[in-house]
């Protein structure tokens, strides 16, 4: 185990493998992946089905207990570092200032997990565990205000402090100061530096850290574009009565893969202003729905759901009791964040320089959490304070997600409207979603902080490709290729690990020479 103080001689003078312009044996495993997928998928995707769902259940089963420690670690081990002097520490040099106002910075971290899917399950999940009382739950009466409350408490635990924590608040420490301060690379290889030296750097170990976290946010980030196709033209026959076609889906993907890509070749200005346009329309259908929606059941629901949250926070964040519903929700979840953490964590480091250790363990491990937790009590509060009034009147829709959440607003003022703009806030959310990670994953090969355009576009134009590809054989390949992210989280759940105590050795390191 190398002492900080010795890293920076060793960045300088090693000859790394990202001094050139791209990495291109990265280049050629992870491209070269999603390529065989693809064409495995067009093939054959029942067997390619049968293969994932076979390895995802090794690895649900192997490391479940593993991801529900690991995360519960993570975000302790951040409030840790986060509230101790060592928190006062500023990341990316002791002179440099933020490049981005506050909320224009907590609005972009916002957008990178939040986007991926919480226009959609923000409606589904609390309505589903409100019709089936999660087995923590079980003694519950289904469509119940109790069962209300509860559905919410566990969407907060799915969605809220232990997801975030695990995207960037320790990750981001360690890659900020072994990069900004210390010369090393800008990838997840860096995270395992600490740790084996020079062989994580130029070895066959950085190459399978970068490939896995780059294949995990790959696929993470595709699902959402084929589903979004799906999702935009499934509503839009149901409230338009558009056709749900093959060209419908297409289309919608090819637009928003356009949006995204101009976006990430503007570089971070475009993909702010992508994400400003995403929070503002996200604050405004909020406030619409708590005033026209079931205001005294949102607001009273939120204190009560969370107060139950925090009541049973450890025995939710560990419960084990039911194998086959943990595999489908809370490990899925855990395996999705943590396939997602080091790139994520990488977008962290780059948009945050200046800031210090307890902004970033706040912003992501109690803000983020907590405007995400009241973003699911409005949207999936709604649709339960309205089937508490009027059963059936929101389920009635269908049982989807696309179909609930049309079900909560088609049972608003101005339905229509409501509908039209949620759709669109999917859309913009996977566009934010879609720019971000196309941006990093061009970061993650590139030799310094300011990855070449072509590299961006590939990426990006390439995402939004595989989604119409694997669109034309139906749900099932996106699907196939969405659970594919829990089994590369195998790998990246081992490469995020060290960061447990590299982070606390770095901050406090970092805390006596800046003298806090």
């Amino acid at each position: 185990m190398k002492n900080p103080t010795t890293l920076q001689a060793d960045g300088q003078a090693m000859g790394l493998p990202m001094a050139r312009d791209i990495d291109w044996p990265l280049f050629l495993i992870s491209g070269g992946f999603l390529g065989a997928f693809l064409l495995a998928a067009l093939i054959d995707i029942d067997t390619v089905s049968a293969l994932v769902n076979t390895l995802f259940a090794w690895s649900t089963k192997a490391f479940g207990l593993y991801w529900q420690v690991l995360m519960l670690a993570t975000f302790a081990v951040s409030l840790f570092i986060g509230f101790s002097r060592c928190g006062r520490v500023r990341l990316g040099g002791v002179t440099q200032r933020p490049d981005i106002s506050t909320f224009n910075w907590i609005a972009v971290i916002m957008c990178a997990l939040l986007a991926g899917g919480g226009a959609f399950w923000a409606a589904a999940e609390p309505l589903m565990h409100f019709a089936s009382p999660p087995p923590f739950f079980a003694g519950l009466q289904p469509h119940s205000e109790a069962a209300a409350t509860a559905a919410l408490a566990q969407s907060f635990v799915h969605w809220g402090f232990l997801a975030w924590a695990v995207l960037g608040s320790l990750l981001a420490i360690v890659l900020m100061h072994l990069h900004y301060d210390k010369g090393l690379p800008l990838a997840p290889r860096t995270l395992l530096y600490p740790l084996f030296g020079k062989r994580a750097l130029k070895g066959p170990i950085g190459t399978l850290a970068d490939a896995a976290s780059i294949i995990a946010v790959v696929a993470g980030t595709i699902g959402p574009i084929g589903f979004l196709g799906l999702q935009i033209s499934s509503a839009m026959h149901a409230v338009w009565e558009l056709p749900n076609t093959i060209v419908t889906q297409s289309l919608t993907i090819v637009l928003v893969t356009a949006m995204y890509t101009v976006s990430c070749l503007v570089g971070l200005k475009g993909i702010r202003f992508v994400s400003e346009i995403n929070v503002w329309l996200m604050i405004g259908l909020a406030l619409f729905m708590v005033v026209f929606g079931p205001t005294l059941f949102i607001l009273g629901g939120f204190p009560a759901a969370f107060a139950l949250h925090v009541e049973h926070f450890i025995p939710l964040t560990m419960f084990r009791a039911d194998p086959k519903w943990l595999d489908w929700w809370t490990v899925f979840y855990w395996g999705w964040f943590i396939g997602y953490a080091p790139m994520v964590a990488l977008y962290v480091a780059r948009i945050s320089r200046g800031r210090t250790i307890r902004e970033i363990i706040m912003t992501l491990s109690i803000i983020a959490p907590l405007v995400t937790m009241f973003w699911f009590t409005v949207v999936g509060g709604t649709g339960i304070g309205l089937e508490l009034q009027t059963p059936g009147s929101v389920t009635a829709h269908g049982a989807k997600p696309e179909d609930l959440l049309l079900g909560v607003t088609q049972n608003l003022p101005l339905g229509g409207l409501v509908s039209a703009l949620f759709l669109f806030l999917s859309f913009i959310s996977v566009a934010t979603n879609g720019d971000a990670m196309a941006f990093t994953v061009a970061l993650a090969m590139s030799s310094d902080d300011k990855p070449k355009k072509w590299l961006r576009g590939f990426w990006a134009i390439g995402m939004g490709l595989a989604a119409v590809v694997l669109i034309t054989i139906g749900a099932g390949g996106v699907t196939a290729l969405q659970s594919f992210i829990v089994i590369t989280a195998v790998p990246v759940s081992l490469v995020i690990l060290p960061a447990l105590w590299d982070a606390v050795r770095i901050a406090r390191h970092m805390a006596r020479e800046q003298g806090v």
